[in-house]
């Protein structure tokens, strides 16, 4: 068991989607997304491959907008400051070279400082050795910090990915949430090696309900496991399931077609509340727990759903009233918002229907780069969408909920 390096005083707590946000934590694009290729950016889970220096620059107005509002941690740092405890640095590079299967590298990896060795556990390191030029891998998805590890309520999942590719990513979050924030740890293939669970699939409506996709990264398993953990602990318990297509990508994930923007409010994309095209016999199902014991129940939605237990939401439509302009936009990440309080969000600019249909329902339209000018004051607007300009972050496969992972909300 590794040692806490201290305590902090940022505590994982979140309660809801679209609470207060009080810390987050990110990771910059790095060197990392250069490192693939067309003949390696499948197997890295890109359907392409991404310009950095324009990455850069989009990222800095998303990443800009969050540091005005909130208390950002970056990873790159936190794993720099914990690989000061030797163990710690010991058990990253060896787990890490041992799950790559690259140990010649262990003596030469711990020899290098804090810095540089923080850099090639996420960037990977070149060698002669290896066909694939890496022997260590580029950790070519870890921007997408909300996948391997989520925070549910005063804990963190630590996800159990269904990709060898992402899987190691998960090495550097438990050591950053057991080490250095002190959190607790969950981990459904601890009870089930089968059971599969992704940042992306899960979302805190409330202290008694989850939303959970079930796709082709969390299945049934992965929910099964978090219906047993958290409803032993209360009266009452529920779990919104909602099915999704395995095909094309841009459904890898529930919060691709719904998130929360308030305790009253949610983006979803159309033909998933209507069940129609992709989403043709997909279930919606309410599971319920009460004293240890589990009910199952069928919705025609996620709303209807949502209605049962007594929460009321006002869908925003992802693309607009127009299918065509809501499966374009929905592919770019369009219904992929992140919340900084309640009906105060951060997406796309690009998705223009969608931000219209944001304006229609009472957002006020800021652009990420006059908040980070300083130009616009976003905390004097009761209802926001801090809109950031971006072509290349789209292509990568996720929006602003999937770049941000919560740490504390209020």
């Amino acid at each position: 068991m590794l040692q806490q390096t201290s305590q902090k005083n940022i505590k994982v707590n979140l309660n809801s989607e679209y609470g207060l946000l009080n810390a987050v934590l990110l990771h910059r694009p790095g060197v990392e997304i250069e490192r693939m290729t067309p003949q390696n950016a499948s197997k890295a889970l890109y359907s392409d491959i991404l310009n950095k220096p324009i990455v850069d620059q989009e990222y800095s107005n998303f990443c800009g907008v969050l540091e005005r509002w909130t208390k950002v941690y970056y990873v790159m740092d936190l794993v720099a400051e914990l690989l000061a405890n030797n163990t710690t640095k010991e058990f990253l590079v060896r787990e890490s070279c041992r799950h790559d299967k690259c140990e010649y590298l262990i003596d030469e990896l711990l020899g290098h400082d804090n810095t540089t060795l923080a850099r090639e556990l996420i960037e990977g390191v070149e060698h002669p050795k290896c066909a694939e030029r890496y022997a260590l891998k580029p950790l070519y998805n870890l921007f997408f910090t909300r996948d391997a590890s989520s925070s549910v309520y005063d804990r963190v999942l630590i996800n159990s990915m269904s990709f060898e590719v992402r899987e190691r990513e998960t090495l550097l979050y438990k050591t950053i949430f057991e080490q250095y924030f002190g959190a607790q740890l969950l981990n459904a293939q601890s009870w089930n090696p089968e059971a599969h669970t992704e940042g992306g699939d899960v979302q805190i409506a409330r202290p008694d309900l989850l939303c959970i996709g079930q796709g082709i990264r969390t299945n049934k398993l992965g929910i099964e496991y978090l219906a047993q953990t958290f409803g032993k602990e209360r009266e009452r318990f529920y779990i919104i399931s909602q099915e999704l297509p395995h095909e094309p990508e841009s459904f890898i994930h529930l919060d691709m077609v719904f998130t929360f923007l308030s305790g009253n409010q949610c983006m979803a994309y159309e033909p998933m509340l209507k069940k129609t095209d992709n989403f043709a016999g997909k279930a919606t199902t309410l599971i319920s727990i009460e004293g240890g014991k589990a009910s199952y129940r069928e919705y025609p939605n996620i709303l209807k759903a949502l209605s049962a237990v007594g929460m009321e939401m006002e869908p925003v439509l992802c693309g607009g009233s127009d299918f065509w302009m809501q499966q374009r936009e929905q592919w770019h990440s369009g219904a992929n918002f992140f919340a900084l309080g309640p009906g105060k969000v951060l997406g796309y600019h690009r998705n223009t229907h969608t931000i219209e249909a944001l304006d229609k329902a009472g957002f006020s339209i800021l652009n990420a780069e006059d908040i980070c000018s300083g130009k616009v004051d976003m905390h004097q607007y009761e209802k926001f969408v801090a809109a950031f300009k971006a072509s290349e972050l789209p292509r990568g496969g996720g929006g602003a909920r999937c770049m941000t992972m919560p740490i504390n909300r209020v």
